[in-house]
């Protein structure tokens, strides 16, 4: 852990996440019937980004323990740029569920090799249980399959 980038990071996503939400609150809400409106994700995951990243400043601010030195992996960034770009070009055409399903399969393998079945597994419910609470029970609209 790299104190001084942490807190650097963690300001950072602070704002970013403060700027999201109120941009959130200036959307309109929809009257098509859907119980979610469209400011409703993007306010929750705003609020997520300000609590995490304040406890991540917070634990950094008080960690007294010298970090020793790390050293980046660039390989692993960029294979996860890679396949998020790949996610958000294919959402549309594989469906939600396919194409977050193999994101997060890529994901896991590039964190940590091997376990595929407990990889395919949390993938997979993953993807499936937040494709059915949004779309059936919060009436959401997301990328079917595509068959």
């Amino acid at each position: 852990m790299n104190k001084t980038f942490d807190q650097y990071a963690s300001v950072v996503f602070l704002v970013v996440g403060v700027a999201i939400y109120l941009y959130a609150q200036t959307l309109t809400v929809s009257n098509v019937g859907i119980a979610i409106g469209p400011k409703a994700l993007p306010s929750f995951l705003a609020v997520i980004l300000i609590i995490l990243s304040s406890i991540n400043l917070f634990v950094t601010i008080r960690s007294q323990t010298l970090a020793k030195k790390e050293e980046l992996e660039y390989k692993k960034f960029l294979i996860i740029l890679v396949s998020l770009i790949l996610y958000a070009l294919l959402i549309e055409t594989l469906g939600y569920v396919i194409s977050t399903f193999l994101f997060l399969m890529v994901g896991f393998q590039t964190m940590e090799k091997g376990k595929y079945l407990s990889s395919a597994v949390i993938a997979a419910a993953f993807a499936g249980g937040i494709y059915y609470f949004y779309v059936e029970l919060f009436l959401g609209v997301l990328p079917p399959l595509p068959f």
